[in-house]
This record gives structure tokens, C-alpha cells and sequence, in this order.
């Protein structure tokens, strides 16, 4: 692995290394190893043990800050599901109350609030077919709560959308996306996607939440327009689930040398379609979770046919 030199930023340094990673907790583990340092400026971290479930909180604060772990500013939440890569009893279900609890800590979105969710992604490629096989198992209330609100009339108005990828549609997720925000008129969009890690153990045990939005395809290495408050006008939050590590940043981390011969593949992990199943059931449970909170998990899955 390359030093930092004179005029080199960390970014820059971990370009050049080639180390590939969508969590920014990754990337602040990363640059203060190249560093040598245990505080970068413009980033504050916590990390606290929460069930089973290890959560890192990464602000970035200031330009400083961007510039060090190459992503826009704002918060990122980390849950490492030890419990559920354990398989402890109940560990699916504890990690999704606390997804729940995460989510309404970072969004601070009041129950009367309505929601979008873009589910993105490819069901035919199942690293990254995350996003859809989550809107299948959300409780979707929009409609109900508009047309038999003497029922439904407590429920938060959910909307869900697949708006596909690019090359079976046609047409750019975020246009779709902005086009449905536009006729939907939600108070907040949540998109929910696959992402890239630096490390295999944590593929389908991980999940972040940030409220910077997110750059649609960019866990599997072909990025589109990004979805963010900017593009789509109202609060854009993000959930990601990595489910690929970039082989040559694989190859990087285990040997410390450049791998140029596999740039441009991926690596998944062993029982993906097992393992996506389950990372997806959970996160759909803590979503379900967290935007209908008058409800428990056993209403919401005689509800959703879970």
C-alpha cells in the first residue's frame, strides 16, 4: 500500500490503492489507517453495542471532512448484525426493532408524515435485487388510508415504487422516481438499495442509513443519477445492504498489492439467495417497523402475508 505523499489527499490515496467501499464507516476505518491518526477533522464517530447489533454513528461536518472520506456530508449510520451472523434466537427479530429505532432517530419523521420508498435494483441479479425483494414485504397503506380512512385513517400513507434499472426500462431510476414524487406529493423518500463493502464478512450482515440520499447502482459498480433532497425536493434518506466487494479490492486488502487483472468484477458471498432472503425480511420488518409504529411485528406480518 502506497503512503501518503506530499499534495495527496486520502481520497487520493485510496484511489490509487483502489479501495473500493459504499460505507462511510469503511472509508473513515481506511483513511485513518493511511493517516496513522484516530481523529480526522470534519468527521465525528461513535460506536455502541445495542442487542446484538453493533452501531457506528460517522457525521461528516465540513469540506475537510468530504474531501477525507470522499462523501457529502451529513450522517451515516452503520448496524452490524453480530447476533444475526451468529444465529442467535430471536436475532433477526431484536436487529429489526433496532433498524426501526435507528431509522426514526436519524429521519425524526412524525407518524403523520407520508412516505415514498424506491425500492432500486435488478431481481434478475441477485446481489442486486435487494430493493425489490424488500418492496415486496412492506405494508403499503396509501391507498387504503385515502379511500377507507374510517379504517386506516392512523396509518402512515406508504407508497412503494421498483422503478428497474436502466437497461430494462429505458428510462433513468431518478426520472421515474422524481416523476412519482412529483404526482405523490410524499413529505420523504427512503430508498433502499444494494451497496459495495471492503470486506466479505460483512455482506448481508450489514445494513447503513444515511440522510444524504443515494447514487443508485452504485454497489454494483454502475452509477446512475443520484437521489438526493436536491434532485427530488423533499428529504431523501437511504438504506443500503452490501452485497458485493469489488474483487480487486478484495485482492488489496489481503495481499496489499494492486490486483489490475480483475478490476471490474465482483465478489459475492457463499448462500447469497439464503442470505439475501434473510437480510431482506429483515430489513423490510424494521421499515415496517418504523413507518407504522401503532402496529407489532406479528399485525404487520398477518398484514403483509409475512
Amino acid at each position: 500500500m502506497e503512503r501518503i505523499g506530499a499534495g495527496e489527499t486520502p481520497g487520493e490515496v485510496r484511489s490509487k490503492m483502489a479501495i473500493r467501499t459504499d460505507l462511510a464507516m469503511e472509508a473513515r476505518e481506511l483513511t485513518q489507517s493511511a493517516e496513522k491518526t484516530t481523529k480526522l477533522p470534519g468527521v465525528k464517530a461513535t460506536s455502541k453495542q445495542k442487542k446484538g447489533v453493533q452501531v457506528t454513528h460517522v457525521q461528516i461536518v465540513s469540506e475537510q471532512g468530504e474531501q477525507a472520506l470522499g462523501k457529502p456530508r451529513g450522517q451515516y449510520v452503520t448496524l452490524e448484525f453480530e447476533a444475526v451472523r451468529r444465529k442467535e434466537r430471536d436475532a433477526v427479530s431484536r436487529a429489526a426493532r433496532i433498524l426501526a429505532e435507528q431509522m426514526k432517530e436519524l429521519t425524526g419523521l412524525q407518524e403523520g408524515k407520508s412516505v415514498l420508498l424506491a425500492c432500486l435494483g435488478n431481481p434478475a441479479v441477485t446481489p442486486d435485487a435487494v430493493g425489490p425483494l424488500v418492496a415486496r414485504q412492506l405494508l403499503v397503506t396509501r391507498h387504503l388510508v385515502r379511500q377507507l380512512p374510517e379504517h386506516f385513517g392512523t396509518l402512515r400513507q406508504v407508497s412503494v415504487m421498483e422503478p428497474g434499472v436502466l437497461g430494462t426500462t429505458g428510462v433513468e431510476s431518478a426520472e421515474l422516481i422524481s416523476a412519482a414524487v412529483h404526482k405523490v406529493c410524499p413529505d420523504a423518500v427512503i430508498a433502499v438499495d444494494a451497496l459495495a463493502s471492503r470486506s466479505l464478512e460483512r455482506l448481508f450482515t450489514t445494513v447503513q442509513l444515511t440522510d444524504v440520499g443515494i447514487t443508485p447502482g452504485s454497489g454494483v459498480g454502475n452509477s446512475r443519477k443520484a437521489l438526493s433532497s436536491e434532485t427530488l425536493g423533499v428529504p431523501v434518506y437511504a438504506l443500503g445492504v452490501p452485497t458485493v466487494v469489488d474483487a480487486s479490492t478484495l485482492v488489496e486488502e489481503l495481499t496489499g498489492q494492486q490486483a489490475d487483472g480483475v478490476r471490474g468484477m465482483i465478489v459475492t458471498g457463499k448462500d447469497v439467495d439464503a442470505s439475501l432472503q434473510e437480510v431482506s425480511r429483515l430489513v423490510a420488518v424494521g421499515l415496517n417497523l418504523f413507518l407504522h409504529p401503532s402496529l407489532d411485528e406479528k399485525e404487520i406480518a398477518w398484514l403483509t402475508g409475512g
